[in-house]
């Protein structure tokens, strides 16, 4: 079940990803009836890097399926340990409560065999230490949360249903009313780093490789299509600024390179409702020694 050997990264990245939805709730509330999620001093609308990411393990089980290296960890209704316990069946280990194995080449062998074998393990991260330990790791991908480039107006919409669901509900002909919450329309911006030195390191490395990155790019760009639901209305993908650092520890400051990409408004009146009332440019010039830019969407 292992991942064939890959070579992990040797660079560090930072990028700034748009994505917009139409007519859609990108991430309801639970504590505040699923309504859309807002910042209450600015009106921006918030979308959680818990939500980026569940995006992104949810397309690579569907990309990759049951290919080796690429089980995914975190999934709904996971009972954890079970993982766990299948790192020390394959490494021949006997599990001691809560404790890690007493000899550290032991211990870093079952951290590195979850790594090898969970792709949201060895790009996210986890923390396994539970009754079964399994040690933890940082993953070298983070996303901060998405905030949308301009308030949004969440719109509270009223619909009924045509059926009913028992002969009960039917003899009273009630037609119950509901509600659905949507944003007419919003852009979208988050950022995200990735550390190489926290995918290459010798001892604390998640081996995170260079077909694991592209296949990061690859979901980003694709995940929203086959996320469709009717709650969610039209999400899609418009822009995917990447900035390489020549080295795994980095040659420029993460914002200063973050900030040369800019989100304005186009000329016009009235309230945005397309990605065309928006104007993305990124100031490519006299960039930090080390720093290329890369447009992967």
């Amino acid at each position: 079940m292992t991942q064939p050997s890959q070579v992990p990264i040797a660079n560090r990245y930072d990028f700034v990803f748009l994505f917009d939805v139409h007519n859609g709730n990108p991430n309801g509330d639970p504590d505040a009836g699923n309504m859309p999620r807002m910042d209450p001093e600015t009106g921006s609308g918030l979308v959680t890097d818990v939500a980026i990411k569940r995006k992104i393990r949810n397309y690579v089980a569907m990309a990759r399926g049951d290919a080796p290296g690429y089980d995914i960890y975190m999934q709904e209704r996971a009972v954890l340990n079970r993982a766990h316990a299948r790192a020390y069946t394959a490494l021949d280990l006997k599990s001691e409560s809560k404790k890690l194995p007493k000899d550290d080449d032991k211990a870093r062998g079952l951290t590195a065999w979850m790594c090898a074998n969970f792709f949201d393990i060895r790009t996210f991260g986890a923390v396994m230490s539970t009754e079964v330990n399994a040690g933890q790791v940082r993953g070298p991908v983070q996303f901060t949360f998405a905030e949308s480039l301009d308030p949004i107006v969440p719109l509270e919409i009223s619909i009924t249903r045509s059926s009913v669901t028992n002969e009960r509900d039917a003899l009273q002909n009630d037609r119950t009313m509901g509600r659905k919450h949507i944003v007419p329309y919003g852009l979208y911006r988050a950022h995200g780093f990735i550390s190489g030195r926290l995918a290459n390191d010798a001892r604390k490395g998640t081996g995170f490789s260079e077909a694991d990155l592209a296949l990061v790019w690859e979901a980003l760009a694709n995940m929203f299509d086959h996320d469709r639901a009717a709650a969610r209305g039209e999400m899609t993908a418009r822009s995917l600024v990447v900035f390489k650092h020549e080295s795994d520890l980095g040659n420029a400051p993460a914002h200063k390179l973050l900030e040369r990409v800019t989100v304005s408004r186009a000329p016009g009146e009235g309230p945005p409702r397309g990605y065309g009332d928006y104007v993305v440019t990124v100031n490519e010039a006299d960039l930090p020694a080390g720093i290329t830019v890369e447009h992967k969407i």
